[in-house]
């Protein structure tokens, strides 16, 4: 029992003495590496320096597409279709023919007017000789005065059914020409409401067909009058300055987001509001040349507000709010420290914020790293963007030394 209770104490006296050395090893090795080391270094920041440029500022607003002119054809005589003269969808030219409507009718009020033109006219030829016998009999008491001026009203009255009797042979003429129902405008005519062998009357409710002029189109699109507010105090303050013919120009973005590749021109403003949107239209022109663009679509206008010539722009992941709901950032000082300062915002610009006081040129921004960043503490300021430093990456591990002995 003694030498087996020796055996065991000599073991346990080489385990306690492994783990003790063990200890020891890992000790040496973190004192040795970076981590320690690099615990108690100021951490990286990532920052954006201020610099002020000139930016155009535009807003994008929603509308849709409508036709510059619009024409319902619509028959100005009664009758029956005897012929449709145009293809559905096709190109039209003002005054080409699209329906013809029986003119059978129409052709004889014409005749008969015509007729009735030339009897007038044949009847006032002996009652002018008349007036003009009657006129020199007067004179030398060889008819009564009487019967003189009953020729000249004989005569007048004559003149008076020759040009009534033209009047109805031009309705007639002008009834008979309607039968041939004619293109008011050019452009893309839509499908036919009526077909051959149908009835139509004057000036009825539902039209023939429908014609759309498309080289040119209008977009009408609606602005909150809060915002028309804003861009006019922009204005007055100096934030934005206007560039006249410049800011008339619109861009347009199609419903699925893709640019339309010709610009527009905006042409006007509504002169009042509508009460139950709170908005304003307004009306810009597109050159339409492809008729890519077809009346009722949606779209969206970017619209130039103006231009602010120095611009302070920084990232929205860079400003916070206090509690009481100010625009705050971090900067970085002179001595590599943190300090929190208030901004004012004025507006978005695609993913930053237009600062309009509390920045100037030169100004470094905290963007990354802003949850490690406090009030008074320091830190190392690297470009936003930029690699990470060499001293964050994982230490190489010392190459193993041969083993000597057991």
């Amino acid at each position: 029992m003694g030498v087996i209770d020796t055996v065991k104490l000599i073991s346990l006296s080489g385990f306690l003495a492994g783990m003790l050395l063990a200890a020891i090893g890992c000790g040496q090795q973190s004192s040795v590496g970076g981590p320690a080391q690099a615990a108690g270094s100021p951490p990286e920041v990532g920052i954006v320096v201020v610099q002020p440029h000139p930016l155009e500022l535009t807003t994008e607003l929603p509308g849709r597409t409508a036709p510059c002119l619009i024409a319902e054809v619509r028959p100005q005589v009664g009758g029956i279709i005897r012929q449709r003269l145009f293809t559905e969808g096709s190109d039209v030219e003002a005054g080409e023919m699209l329906y013809q409507i029986d003119p059978a009718l129409y052709q004889a009020a014409y005749s008969s007017a015509r007729a009735a033109l030339a009897r007038a006219e044949a009847n006032v030829a002996p009652l002018r000789l008349k007036a003009e016998r009657y006129g020199g009999l007067v004179k030398i008491n060889a008819v009564s005065r009487q019967d003189f001026d009953d020729v000249q009203a004989a005569f007048k009255q004559a003149e008076a059914e020759v040009e009534a009797a033209r009047a109805a042979l031009e309705t007639a003429r002008i009834n008979l020409d309607y039968t041939s129902v004619r293109a008011p405008i050019s452009g893309r005519i839509g499908r036919s409401s009526v077909t051959t062998g149908a009835l139509v009357t004057a000036s009825q409710n539902e039209p023939l067909a429908t014609i759309h002029q498309l080289d040119t189109i209008y977009v009408d699109v609606t602005q909150s009058t809060s915002e028309l507010l804003r861009m006019k105090r922009s204005l007055a303050s100096g934030l934005l300055q206007d560039k006249g013919e410049a800011r008339n120009t619109v861009r347009l973005l199609l419903e699925d987001g893709t640019p339309y590749p010709l610009p527009g021109e905006l042409k006007f403003s509504e002169v009042t509001v509508d009460p139950s949107t709170g908005s304003v239209i307004l009306r810009a022109v597109f050159p339409n040349p492809q008729q890519e663009l077809l009346p009722g679509m949606f779209v969206r206008a970017v619209v130039t507000e103006g231009v602010n010539e120095e611009a302070v722009l920084v990232p929205q992941r860079g400003v916070t709010r206090d509690p009481a709901g100010n625009a705050v950032v971090m900067l970085v000082g002179e001595e590599e420290t943190v300090e929190p300062r208030i901004i004012k915002v004025a507006r978005t610009a695609g993913d930053t914020w237009l600062v309009s006081e509390g920045l100037q040129a030169g100004d470094r921004v905290i963007v990354e790293g802003i949850q490690r960043a406090r009030p008074g503490m320091q830190v190392k300021a690297v470009p936003f963007g930029s690699k990470p430093a060499a001293n964050s990456a994982p230490a190489q591990q010392p190459e193993a030394s041969p083993s000597g002995g057991t």
